[in-house]
């Protein structure tokens, strides 16, 4: 019955009937299925792909690497592993791998998998299975393991495992400025900052000189860590490396600064991208006017909103979005409906989400003029019925966490 449901042109409608029949199996035999029936399977809704690649090596003159069965295998894993089944697909590898020969993406895709549910111990017996059966592991593989020791606190396993990469591991697998890059910043975390410092060294003479995306991964990784000391160090160690800090790498940092509230430092930061030649962007500002509105200082806002003027940086909707609902939240209706004006005078498109809340604080201050104006310009935009849709959404959403509650 399953050999016919896959054979026919079909077959992909009909996988629906071929799980019924699974699980039919499993209840009248009181047992698993049979392992033949599932690779069966696997090689049926696989072969489809795999002949027309099969053609297409055979036309270039080019040897297939895996069988169909592995590769078949390979995805089954990959599939269940990215569904956190880590464990279901451990288990479904050792029931085949006597008839089917897993080859090194096999142990990286398990490997990976018990990665990703920070389970680093699992991971290094599936690493040291690999090695024992003639699978190099690449540097990928290594990174996976050293980002999941981190991750769970275990510094000290981690530069084991780095350790190891540097004395005894090959071509393939020598760190790279990623390795490195996960290395500084879990140093940097652990409050080791001398051995921060000494890897940071140890990474340019080996050869592997840091670029703009690892510095970035460094300062965003300290800064996430509360390091801002050691994150300014790294900033300056970009400059001197010939590697001048981007917009995106000061913004990384000032995100830092902003969520903890420090006007101070931020502002001083910004300056220091004016003077070493980078514009600030419209996330910049952004972030800047966010924080002064949440320390309830709408006058530093409104200075950075007339800075944003004066360095030419063409404001955004978002921009105009977080500056009237901040005007209106410090009680500056007036102010705030001024900037309402310039976004109708400039033609602009408020996402629906944001014209809506804007219209319940037009409503709640009563300012009739601007309501109907604000109408009007939305109207081009949005249509009676999609709005109706949004509103029965909205109320839908809202029912729906009140039944939760209670």
């Amino acid at each position: 019955m399953i050999d016919v449901l896959s054979s026919t042109r079909y077959k992909c409608q009909q996988f629906g009937v071929v799980c019924d029949i699974l699980d039919y199996m499993k209840r009248i035999g009181k047992n698993s299925v049979p392992l033949d029936a599932l690779l069966s399977i696997l090689r049926d809704y696989t072969d489809k792909h795999l002949t027309h690649l099969k053609k297409f090596l055979k036309k270039k003159k080019i040897r297939m690497k895996n069988p169909p069965e592995t590769d078949a295998l390979n995805l089954l894993l990959d599939a269940l592993c990215k569904c956190y089944l880590v464990r279901e697909a451990e288990e479904i590898f050792h029931r085949v791998k006597k008839k089917v020969t897993p080859n090194s993406d096999t142990f990286n895709i398990l490997f990976f998998g018990w990665c990703r549910v920070r389970d680093p111990v699992r991971a290094m017996k599936l690493l040291e299975e690999m090695m024992l059966l003639g699978h190099t592991p690449d540097n990928f593989t290594y990174n996976c393991a050293i980002d999941s020791f981190c991750s769970c606190g275990m510094v000290k396993e981690a530069r084991d495992l780095f350790e190891f990469m540097l004395t005894k591991g090959c071509t393939m697998s020598s760190p790279t400025a990623k390795t490195y890059s996960i290395m500084i910043v879990s140093l940097a975390k652990s409050d080791m900052m001398v051995e921060c410092f000494k890897l940071l060294s140890e990474m340019r003479n080996s050869g592997c000189l840091p670029d703009v995306s690892t510095y970035k991964e460094m300062i965003e990784g300290m800064c996430q860590g509360g390091k801002i000391d050691a994150a300014y160090k790294v900033l300056d160690e970009m400059s001197k490396t010939g590697f001048p800090p981007d917009i995106l790498t000061y913004n990384c940092f000032l995100k830092v600064l902003c969520d903890l509230k420090k006007a101070k430092e931020a502002m001083s930061l910004c300056n220091k991208i004016i003077e070493s030649g980078c514009e600030p962007s419209v996330h910049t500002y952004n972030m800047l006017i966010t924080m002064f509105f949440e320390m309830n200082e709408p006058d530093q806002a409104v200075d950075i909103w007339h800075e944003m003027d004066a360095r030419r940086c063409k404001r955004v909707v978002d921009t105009y979005a977080l500056m009237i609902h901040g005007l209106f939240d410090s009680g500056r209706e007036k102010e705030a409906c001024l900037v309402l004006d310039e976004v109708i005078d400039r033609d602009l498109k408020l996402p629906y989400r944001k014209f809506d809340s804007i219209m319940e604080r037009l409503s709640a201050v009563g300012d009739l003029r601007a309501i109907h104006r604000l109408s009007d310009h939305m109207r081009r935009f949005y249509n009676v019925a999609m709005a109706r849709r949004f509103a029965i959404t909205q109320k839908k959403i809202s029912i729906s966490l009140r039944r939760k509650r209670q």
